[in-house]
């Protein structure tokens, strides 16, 4: 009885719990928000701003003063012997004494302030800093960009198999109705069996169709989940619909705004490149220059036959020294400026690129800007087709209730109906589509 109550009690905390389970509800540019905080590449491209940061700074610091300190112990397990000319103790001349120098153990103790006075590459990589922030912030830029469009992309999938849903549940239930008149009238002998096996045909297609376009509907669902960066599986709704959303998406001033070239982040991460092989090139030729550096040591030594270094009693004996350090490149057989002549290379190619990106993105500006007005067009006639479609599978029908139309007459309506609607949807996803394509190339977020 006592397991009964406990099987019970965890049956309604597990109902409990997932009666609780949050529902994600969102408009596109709720997800668009959503996925901007949440989505697994946007959280690691702020993650790569802060490790920029760092580095930066990390760069910065190299030429900061820098101590270090050090702890050194040695145990002499057998001490080296010298031998040294007897005479110097009263011994005959010719002989040697030997004699051991020193206390078995010693212990050293110092710290060491370096600074560094002058040295070329770290003054190229301070200036390369701000460039590589610049990069870590374009970079990051790019990511929202592309989240924004997968998004985008994502909730339009879900909306189209919704929508396809419905429709093919509306197809479904009037090809029974269809089928079941049909077959009524065959039995009474008014009708061939032709026309029940058209139908039985179309209806079996369209049921097909209607449980691979359930699977597609929770398949782009968690699609949409993933972009967004919660649980595949977390019940999400949306509030947007496909005709309302299209029609929104319809905005021809888009083609009129002024593109500027700079605005367009593939130009800035172009230009991002070019500026780090600018600074490549200036580190290369850096390294033929001296480098100076400064440093202080303060230490203390000690000796002992045991080990009494801790000892209040024990003596050290302090040393200092103060100086400088300068290294001058002389002669490499020619590496320092083959390596310079690479950097060279380098730029130039990267100067090339950057020329080659600029036609790149103007040619994929009057692409984008071609490829929405078609999806407009494409819209508008997709939509007159289906009217039409609509009308003709209408008096199909008629015709066919009144004997005046086959079977195969009416099916030939209903599948090019079925083309026309499912062409329609299409339709309104591609300019939604297309012009988050055209607004990502002129980084317009509106």
């Amino acid at each position: 009885m006592q397991s009964l109550k406990i099987l019970f009690i965890a049956l309604f905390i597990s109902s409990w719990s997932f009666g609780q389970e949050q529902t994600y509800t969102f408009t596109l540019e709720e997800a668009i928000a959503f996925a901007l905080e949440n989505n697994y590449s946007a959280i690691n491209a702020d993650r790569d701003m802060l490790d920029a940061q760092k580095q930066k700074w990390e760069t910065i610091a190299t030429g900061l003063p820098q101590i270090t300190g050090a702890i050194g112990y040695q145990n002499q397990l057998i001490q080296p012997v010298a031998q040294i000319p007897a005479e110097f103790f009263g011994g005959e001349p010719g002989t040697f004494q030997n004699v051991i120098f020193g206390q078995p153990q010693s212990a050293v103790a110092s710290a060491t302030l370096k600074q560094q006075i002058f040295d070329g590459s770290y003054i190229v990589g301070v200036q390369a800093t701000k460039a590589f922030l610049s990069y870590s912030a374009n970079n990051k830029e790019k990511t929202q960009l592309e989240i924004r469009k997968a998004v985008t992309e994502a909730y339009g999938n879900v909306l189209l198999a919704r929508e396809s849903v419905q429709i093919l549940e509306k197809n479904i239930r009037n090809l029974n109705k269809n089928l079941f008149e049909t077959t009524k009238i065959y039995e009474n002998g008014l009708g061939d069996e032709e026309s029940v096996e058209q139908l039985q045909i179309t209806l079996s297609s369209v049921e097909n169709q209607l449980k691979n376009g359930v699977r597609l509907k929770d398949i782009t669902l968690q699609m949409l989940n993933l972009v967004m960066g919660i649980a595949i599986d977390a019940p999400t709704q949306l509030e947007e619909d496909l005709d309302i959303l299209t029609e929104k998406k319809i905005d021809f001033s888009l083609l009129d705004i002024d593109f500027k070239l700079e605005n367009n982040v593939d130009f800035k991460l172009a230009l991002n490149q070019n500026e780090q092989r600018y600074f490549e090139w200036k580190l290369a030729r850096s390294r033929a220059l001296p480098t100076l550096n400064a440093f202080v040591n303060y230490g203390a030594n000690s000796f002992s036959d045991n080990f009494a270094f801790l000892d209040n009693g024990q003596d050290w004996f302090e040393s200092s020294v103060v100086g400088v350090d300068l290294s001058i490149p002389i002669f490499s057989s020619g590496k320092r400026s083959a390596s310079t002549a690479r950097a060279k290379i380098a730029l130039e190619k990267a100067k090339t690129q950057l020329t080659e990106a600029e036609e790149q993105i103007r040619l994929q500006l009057e692409s984008s800007k071609s490829n929405y007005i078609l999806s407009v067009e494409e819209y508008e006639t997709s939509k007159n087709n289906l009217n039409l479609a609509e009308r003709i599978e209408n008096k199909n029908q008629i015709k066919y209730a009144e004997g005046l139309a086959s079977s195969f007459e009416l099916r030939q309506a209903q599948t090019q109906l079925y083309d026309a609607q499912q062409g329609y949807l299409q339709s309104m996803v591609e300019v939604i589509n297309k012009k988050t394509a055209l607004e990502t190339i002129l980084n317009n977020k509106s």
